[in-house]
């Protein structure tokens, strides 16, 4: 319990930290900031394997059945934290969605993604406890979470629906307009504006609302990924959250160049088959944890590389054709 508590004192400092000093007053995210802070937090997210791994060793958090040492503790946790980044990619493209299309400047997007991540933490926490004790309880849903995920990936093969998303048709947002009243115009950095003595909702308010849900819906795929490599609720959750916390400079760092990563959707595709064969045979077979982060570290450096490829090549036909 006290691990847990300074675990969350940790990230709570961390986020007023953020908010508070480093970002208090709202700006546009250079794409060299961004860098920046995509380099910070992913260092900080590896490093805590370290931390990982003084915690287990030192038996100040009681390892689940399946994690048998310390350093197996770190690896769950990187291998983790890896799924978690990976998938996000396709996040940030939604997010990126968001924006466009209630019109949110450069300068407030951050704000809106900070807010986001508190709703996260509550909404995944639930979701993990959930999945570790459905696992534990009924060794039957092994079979359901991997097969959903195969599902899913099967379907992100062979479809490609996110690129027609409208946040404006989507149910949650027809939801708000009926509840709530809402205006299309900006208030500086507020979510909410008082007229004629009503709180109205800002375009902010409604791309959080959206932002909230969309990351609950890819919790759906993300939180089984990673049950399929540990349950122990410490691993999935620090990993989650570590994943998160990055996304958001992450998000200011890839966003304009998602047309560049034209392979990572099959590279997406892989880890999430691999992960549901992962909990189909886990009531019967044991695939090692080197394995699957060989896997997944590959299925990632393969879609980087020919994405890379495809980009130059495609760069390379447009000036010959100039």
């Amino acid at each position: 319990m006290i691990v847990w508590s300074l675990f969350l004192l940790m990230i709570g400092v961390f986020l007023a930290l953020d908010l508070g000093v480093f970002n208090r007053d709202s700006h546009v995210i250079s794409y060299k900031e961004a860098s920046r802070w995509t380099l910070i937090w992913s260092i900080i997210g590896l490093s805590f394997s370290c931390i990982i791994y003084i915690i287990y060793y030192n038996g100040w958090l009681a390892p689940s059945s399946k994690t048998s040492s310390p350093f197996t503790a770190s690896i769950e946790y990187l291998t983790g934290y890896i799924i978690e980044l990976t998938l996000s990619i396709d996040n940030i493209f939604v997010i990126a969605m968001i924006f466009r299309s209630f019109k949110i400047p450069l300068k407030y997007q951050h704000r809106v993604l900070f807010w986001g991540i508190l709703g996260a933490l509550f909404f995944r926490g639930l979701m993990i406890v959930f999945g570790v004790v459905l696992m534990e309880r009924f060794t039957w849903s092994t079979y359901v979470f991997g097969s959903f995920l195969i599902f899913t990936a099967i379907k992100m093969a062979l479809t490609d629906e996110e690129k027609d998303f409208d946040p404006k048709s989507s149910i949650i947002y027809r939801i708000i307009r009926k509840l709530i009243p809402v205006t299309g115009r900006i208030d500086s950095q507020r979510f909410f504006v008082k007229k004629g003595g009503l709180n109205i909702a800002t375009p902010l308010f409604l791309a959080l609302v959206l932002i909230e849900f969309t990351d609950i819906l890819f919790a759906l795929d993300s939180i089984p990924a990673i049950l399929g490599i540990t349950r122990d609720p410490f691993l999935v959750f620090s990993s989650n959250i570590f994943a998160i916390l990055g996304l958001r400079s992450m998000y200011f760092f890839v966003a304009n160049m998602l047309d560049s990563f034209h392979y990572m959707q099959h590279s997406l595709t892989a880890i999430l088959i691999y992960v549901g064969i992962k909990l189909i045979l886990a009531n019967h077979y044991h695939l090692s944890l080197g394995l699957s982060l060989g896997v997944i570290a590959l299925s990632v450096i393969l879609g980087v590389y020919f994405s890379i490829r495809y980009k130059r090549e495609h760069t390379t036909e447009e000036l010959l054709l100039k």
